[in-house]
């Protein structure tokens, strides 16, 4: 069976590995020492536990918003060119450069400035941009 490490499960559930390792510590998920003395999570064990997660939406990450959308991209603001009315934004997402078309006055609103950490999220062919 596909054993995870504390920094792969916390990749795969969207938290840093302290909260994952703070979880496993407290019992929300169990570990077992590999071969190598690490602590892993059985890959059943971790998907289980990330559909309770998900269904519970009980992550404990401060500053978690809620939304319908699944496909979120956390990155830096890299660019913004404003218009009268419309503007662009582009947030590099790790090795992703995401570019969204929205309101002059959405960015205004959202404070957004090059430099600062956003999150696009991407439904079909639309992009949010979410301040984080």
């Amino acid at each position: 069976m596909q054993s995870y490490t504390i920094g792969q499960a916390a990749r795969l559930l969207g938290v840093s590995p302290d909260t994952a390792r703070r979880w496993a510590d407290a019992g929300r998920i169990e570990t077992h020492r590999d071969e190598g003395g690490r602590r892993v999570i059985d890959g059943r064990d971790l998907a289980a536990f990330s559909v309770e997660l998900a269904r519970t939406g009980s992550g404990g990450e401060e500053g978690t918003s809620y939304t319908s959308v699944r496909n979120a991209f956390p990155g830096i603001v890299t660019a913004i060119k404003l218009g009268d009315v419309a503007a662009q934004v582009e947030i590099q997402a790790g090795p992703h450069r995401l570019v969204s078309l929205l309101t002059r006055e959405a960015v205004e609103e959202l404070g957004l400035e090059v430099g600062m950490e956003a999150t696009a999220r991407v439904k079909s062919t639309n992009v949010h941009i979410d301040r984080t």
